[in-house]
């Protein structure tokens, strides 16, 4: 089959609203297991946000300096799609494996680095790291899931947002008994569970059984277009508002007055909403679709958002929960939409998927810590819902799911 007839082929598959792809079961306790390394993992990346009002001081750094921290952990997703490509092909399995240690290890000396240069090094590293887990880990766990693809990446996202609902508040604990000095001590966990991933992860497989069957990289990213591109303004429309509850939401409340303390435990509400969300909206979007749990997010959060600033105190505190559950859940059903369009090339189609999300948020980040600097982050987080709002047409651009059907 010539490449251009392979394009059409897959292009025609998408397009059939009864297509069905025939799936075996859902291996629960592969799936669980892939999650849990992704919790610890994300434990250790979601240290920076807390961290952040601690460096400013420490280092005496403009809000734009410290959203570049963000950028030099989140550029090496760039290699997010060239990994994915390998995945198609060969065992990357160790990339999930090792990646709880790295990180962990790189997270953990963020509190003796000696300087801005050596911090940027240190996050570069875990960037590189994180690729990797995030390239992979949702590849193997969509082998294992059967037809509920939705599912599977629901329990990868909880892991996720449990790491980074736990980080927060594990972070400024661990400030207050061991300073910010003893930090390094946490790396330790990263460790225990790498070993862990090892013992239980040998027999998943490290690649897809079909990839011989997978498009050439180039025919599989024309291939990719109709999707990925009203995809990316979807992606950039969620970051601007993402970044701002998930990197900015500490510091924008220490600068309201509210205690460092406090600040983080806020964080670690609003990701421990996430979790539910993330479950509930992969698990119902293999029922009602992808589209329309997508489409609920884009509607409600800038909502929820816009009332949070003009709320304080309790109510601003119950809004919390709310913000968490709708802004963040939609992540896992996108994350199973690409899969799924992209069978034979799904690790590659999950790659640039996520370089783009790490990417387009790593270059919001700055620039919200750059209107933060110029007319204070509450106007930022209002400039972020109006621009989320603005997305939702582009949502009606993406193209339908294939159905999916247990063999």
């Amino acid at each position: 089959m010539t490449e251009t007839n392979q394009i059409m082929d897959r292009a025609d598959d998408a397009d059939l609203p009864n297509n069905e792809l025939e799936l075996g079961p859902f291996q629960a306790d592969h799936v669980v297991t892939l999650s849990a390394g992704h919790a610890v993992h994300d434990t250790y990346t979601a240290f920076l946000a807390p961290l952040l009002p601690v460096l400013i001081e420490k280092f005496s750094l403009l809000k734009t300096e410290a959203g570049l921290l963000s950028l030099f952990m989140q550029g090496p997703s760039i290699l997010q799609p060239f990994i994915g490509h390998l995945a198609d092909s060969i065992s990357m399995r160790y990339a999930v494996i090792l990646a709880p240690a790295i990180t962990g290890t790189m997270m953990s000396l963020l509190g003796i680095a000696p300087s801005y240069s050596v911090l940027a090094i240190f996050l570069f590293i875990a960037g590189l790291s994180s690729a990797g887990l995030h390239a992979v880990g949702p590849v193997m766990a969509g082998r294992v899931s059967g037809s509920s693809l939705g599912r599977a990446m629901g329990f990868w996202m909880v892991g996720g947002e449990l790491g980074r609902t736990v980080g927060p508040i594990l972070l400024v604990t661990a400030i207050g008994y061991l300073t910010l000095g003893g930090l390094s001590w946490l790396m330790i966990g990263g460790w225990i569970v790498s070993v862990i991933l090892y013992l239980r992860l040998r027999s998943i497989p490290g690649r897809d059984p079909g990839a011989a069957d997978a498009l050439p990289w180039r025919a599989a990213l024309r291939a990719m277009k109709p999707m990925m591109l009203p995809l990316s303004g979807v992606l950039v429309t969620r970051s601007f508002m993402s970044a701002s509850l998930t990197t900015y939401l500490p510091i924008f409340l220490v600068d309201e007055g509210v205690g460092l303390w406090l600040a983080g435990a806020a964080l670690t509400i609003l990701e421990a909403a996430a979790v539910v969300g993330a479950m509930v909206g992969g698990s119902i979007s293999d029922k009602v679709g992808r589209k329309v749990i997508l489409l609920i997010s884009m509607v409600a959060t800038p909502i929820l958002a816009l009332a949070f600033l003009r709320t304080s105190g309790w109510v601003q505190a119950l809004l919390l929960p709310a913000l968490g559950f709708f802004a963040l859940s939609p992540t896992p059903v996108i994350m199973a939409w690409v899969q799924e369009s992209y069978l034979e090339n799904r690790a590659l189609a999950n790659g640039v998927y996520m370089a783009m999300g790490f990417l387009i948020r790593a270059v919001v980040v700055v620039i919200l810590g750059r209107v933060g600097d110029l007319v204070g982050l509450r106007q930022g987080f209002m400039y972020s819902a109006i621009i989320m709002m603005l997305g939702i047409p582009l949502v009606f651009l993406l193209p339908g799911q294939i159905k999916q059907n247990n063999s």
